[in-house]
């Protein structure tokens, strides 16, 4: 996998997903030469979203692409899984808010680390978070 490939796709469906995920992430941004910080940033949500597939989700894919607007280049990742859905946005979003013994902070915390954030999710048809961090 490589920056160079411009996209591709992951499975998340153990734990140890959740670290090739991270680890892909972190090769895609250091080839992209994203800051440290914002390396850092990006890993952290593709963590957390990682987990969220996982465990609430029942398991799916990282979607991963490089884009460009203009003169700017990014890293967008994609968090998809079949599962049951996300019944209530607002609350999802609220800091603080889990449905599990997390710390609730995956999709807000998520959210405030990456420029673009969408969700797309409702009771019985999965969820697919998409993030993108332009360098």
């Amino acid at each position: 996998m490589s920056a160079a490939e411009s996209a591709g796709a992951l499975p998340i469906r153990t734990e140890a997903d959740i670290v090739l995920a991270r680890q892909a992430v972190r090769k895609l941004t250091q080839e992209l030469k994203f800051s440290l910080v914002d390396q850092t940033k990006m890993i952290t949500a593709a963590s957390e979203l990682s987990r969220n597939t996982l465990i609430y989700g029942g398991g799916g894919d990282m979607e991963w692409a490089v884009v460009h607007a203009g003169l700017r280049t990014g890293l967008r990742l994609a968090f998809v899984d079949q599962g049951p859905g996300i019944p209530d946005m607002d609350l999802a979003m609220k800091d603080g808010w889990t449905s599990g013994n997390g710390m609730g902070m995956g999709l807000s915390g998520s959210k405030r680390l990456v420029n673009d954030f969408e969700i797309d999710s409702g009771p019985g048809r999965g969820t697919r978070v998409t993030i993108t961090r332009w360098k």
